[in-house]
């Protein structure tokens, strides 16, 4: 071979090589120049060689997301990641166009009404703005229950949707404000749903009939609280004792958890927390009875008035099988405030804004109810736990389950316990279709409240648990416009839908150790104030659009304007300014990163629960599980 022959075939061998040392890029969003075209590819995709040739398509699984390169003839061009490589065509029929990673999930539709889905955005504008707003949409929706065409073309199915048994997808497509001259402003919002399967056949009234109902009591047994400890027990006596002889006894099971505080140079208070009994149906209801009864108060005083509840909270939470359960019910019991993040005496690190949002997760669907005891001595730390409690207790439409006994009366908390027990083995027993003898009514403002918020709890209560046994789905719409806020009544609690985040188990991880990275560069001094913020903006704004381009987001600065633009919500950290940041000081800002150490250990109980993530396809590494995190949750 001549010399001349060898360089020719060098330069050949070396010519798509150089073509190829610049990676192909996928295709930006129009009019930006950092964002990337995005699809979540529907169940039932599959990916093709080249475009048209569907018969050698291999499946995808549902829900995945891919890097678009090309468009072709109503195809896409498809790749896992933005670094090049590509994986193959798809219909874009099969695909969803996914702008950033937020979706919308049902919230419990007790206390309010079905979301509607309507045809057009016209519709919804006009409506939404009409003084009699809530007439027509009632109009609106009874015409759809009807079956009768009309503008509405889905509805949100009567019983809740449980996200992780039946997964689904609603993609905020676009959102656009709505403030009409008179009454509330809203968001309209372009969505586009998407199964994972069809729903079930109707599971009917009959199951119900197995449904069955848990309540655990978590008490404060430092010194003091022996009249309550001994008139909780009295109140489990009671009802144990009344569904001895009739069928509810195979519906409802006690449990307890006792608290105590940190053992930090206090060792003489034996414990933080301890199991007392576990609500069990393979044991009698009385068997409960002998494990409570040596529960008594500590005989070594705690430091401070506060103790740690949160702890006690937490460890019924995690221990009680609460899939076993269709009404799942938290008691607490206490004289004060609860330790809670950043207190270093706190053993959970979280604070009560995390912890209830442990409690009302896909995998707990916890009402904690909290009772608390406002004894004269501790008149100055009343107001810290009523603000504690009452977020604690938040569930839905009900409000705050938060109910104060005055001058820590025994004989008025008595009756409270019993009245609380009641409603909610009443409740128990009108679901199961088997009504329990000799329950008094409710007496008195106090009471009726307790009676009505039991009654809404138990309702979400029977909605979620009809929900997973019938496999609920969302409705299966191409595209259509609906509203985030309640038709007849628009407020916080009655909110038909909550903003979440899509991600994986491993973008879960790798937002956790960012963020701590962050937190630990700032609080040691390393990051000034400014330089901190940019970096927790941006991680904010990259888990928003692409999880995926975290790391990668962390190291190219001046682009996070861009990829904050055109969020159709934001949280607390996106939706403040350098400026207010840099001015607010440093103690404001020492809160901020406070709660962001809470919502670290919020993390820790989200990876460790393995029924909130859902791997579509069995073949996908158990890190690419997915769970929607609320964005509420996330920096």
């Amino acid at each position: 071979m001549t010399l001349i022959r060898r360089a020719l075939l060098l330069l050949l061998a070396l010519a798509p090589l150089s073509a190829e040392a610049q990676p192909r890029q996928p295709l930006l969003i129009e009019g930006t120049t950092t964002l990337y075209q995005r699809v979540i590819t529907r169940p039932g995709a599959a990916l093709a060689p080249r475009p048209g040739e569907a018969q050698r398509g291999r499946p995808v699984p549902g829900f995945s997301v891919f890097y678009v390169y090309a468009r072709r003839d109503g195809w896409i061009e498809v790749g896992e990641a933005a670094q090049g490589r590509t994986e193959g065509w798809i219909r874009e029929t099969a695909a969803i166009p996914w702008r950033h990673t937020m979706v919308l999930a049902f919230t419990n539709p007790a206390g309010r009404e079905r979301a509607m889905f309507l045809r057009d955005e016209e519709t919804v504008r006009a409506i939404w703005s009409a003084p009699d707003r809530a007439a027509r949409a009632a109009a609106l929706r009874a015409a759809a229950e009807a079956g009768r065409e009309g503008p509405v073309i889905a509805l949100e199915p009567e019983v809740h949707v449980d996200i992780t048994r039946n997964f689904y997808l609603l993609p905020v497509l676009s959102a656009r404000m709505m403030e009409p001259e008179t009454g509330p402003a809203a968001r309209l919002l372009e969505v586009i749903s998407a199964p994972a399967q069809a729903a079930a056949p109707r599971a009917g009234a009959e199951a119900l009939r197995e449904f069955k109902g848990a309540v655990m009591f978590v008490i404060d047994t430092t010194i003091s609280m022996q009249p309550y400890i001994d008139r909780t027990r009295e109140a489990v006596r009671r009802i144990v004792a009344r569904i001895g002889d009739t069928v509810v006894r195979d519906s409802f099971r006690f449990g307890m958890v006792t608290f105590r505080d940190s053992l930090d140079g206090r060792p003489n208070v034996e414990y933080v927390t301890r199991m007392v009994s576990v609500p069990d149906f393979q044991e009698a209801p009385d068997a409960v009875l002998g494990r409570i009864a040596g529960v008594r108060e500590a005989t070594a005083s705690t430091e401070g008035w506060q103790e740690d509840a949160l702890a006690g909270v937490k460890l019924a939470l995690d221990e009680v099988k609460w899939s076993e359960f269709g009404g799942r019910y938290i008691i607490l019991i206490t004289d004060a405030s609860t330790r809670e993040a950043p207190d270093p005496r706190a053993s959970t690190g979280m604070t009560v804004a995390e912890m209830n949002a442990l409690a009302r997760s896909e995998a707990k669907n916890v009402a904690i109810y909290t009772i608390h005891v406002r004894t004269p001595e501790g008149r100055a730390d009343h107001a810290r736990a009523e603000r504690q409690y009452r977020t604690l207790s938040a569930f839905g439409a009900a409000g705050p389950l938060y109910y104060p006994v005055p001058d820590g009366d025994v004989r008025a908390f008595g009756a409270m316990v019993d009245v609380l027990a009641d409603s909610i083995l009443a409740q128990v027993a009108e679901t199961v279709g088997r009504p329990i003898a000799g329950i008094a009514p409710p007496r008195g403002e106090a009471e009726r409240r307790i009676a009505e918020q039991t009654a809404v709890v138990a309702h979400a209560m029977r909605l979620a648990y009809l929900g997973r046994l019938e496999g609920a789905a969302v409705p299966d719409v191409v595209r259509s416009f609906t509203v985030d806020e309640d038709w007849a009544d628009p407020s916080p609690i009655r909110r038909p839908m909550e903003v979440r985040v899509l991600l994986t188990r491993n973008q879960l991880s790798d937002l956790a150790a960012t963020l701590r990275g962050i937190i630990e560069a700032g609080t040691a001094g390393r990051l000034a104030p400014e330089t901190f913020f940019g970096r927790l903006r941006g991680l904010a704004a990259a888990m928003a659009r692409d999880p995926r381009r975290t790391a990668e987001l962390q190291r190219v600065a001046g682009v996070f304007g861009e990829y904050l633009d055109g969020l159709p919500y934001r949280s607390r950290i996106m939706g403040i300014t350098e400026d207010e940041w840099v001015t607010m000081g440093a103690g404001a800002r020492r809160e901020i990163i406070n709660s962001l150490e809470a919502k670290l250990r919020l993390y820790e109980s989200y990876a460790a629960q393995p029924e909130l993530w859902v791997n579509l396809d069995q073949a996908r590494a158990p890190g690419e599980a997915m769970y929607p995190v609320p964005l509420s949750q996330l920096p």
